[in-house]
């Protein structure tokens, strides 16, 4: 499949509350909560007047000129959180092109773009059970905390 990756446009921000509901890690067999769940605190954090704040970076991958798939950071009090100097990093692809490598290119490119803005580490929360672990993984992501559902993760870069 032919895409490509580039910097979110600052009309395109609202997408991410899109890609926000995307993130949610919905078990097999468990029905996914209402959309309206991202408008909880914890989630809006995440989103919250996105491109405000000067760590503020989001890139997404686009397949024949629709944006399928974002990824983007920022200094937050979020799950991942592991201190006021390392950015947090949300994702999500849209389910019908998962598993065609574009999630591993936003990634791969995000952790470029974070290097070039000096920063030494990224992390992230992410579900036990979530199928992306294992890209994080692959990616140099390593454990750092855990509780019963959820592996905090960091980068060095």
């Amino acid at each position: 499949m032919d895409y490509i990756i580039r910097k979110i446009k600052k009309a395109e921000y609202d997408l991410l509350n899109d890609f926000l509901y995307e993130a949610i890690y919905i078990p097999d067999g468990v029905e996914p909560p209402p959309k309206s769940i991202i408008n909880c605190p914890e989630l809006q954090e995440y989103v919250f007047e996105f491109g405000k704040r000067k760590d503020d970076r989001a890139l997404v991958a686009e397949v024949q000129g629709n944006v399928v798939g974002a990824i983007w950071v920022r200094i937050m009090n979020d799950y991942g959180h592991i201190d006021n100097d390392t950015p947090s990093l949300a994702m999500s692809v849209f389910q019908k092109y998962r598993g065609q490598g574009i999630g591993t290119s936003l990634l791969q490119q995000l952790l470029l773009v974070e290097k070039s803005f000096g920063y030494s580490k990224i992390s992230l929360s992410v579900q036990k059970n979530n199928y992306a672990v294992k890209m994080y993984k692959k990616a140099g992501f390593l454990v750092v905390d855990e509780n019963s559902e959820e592996y905090i993760m960091t980068i060095n870069l």
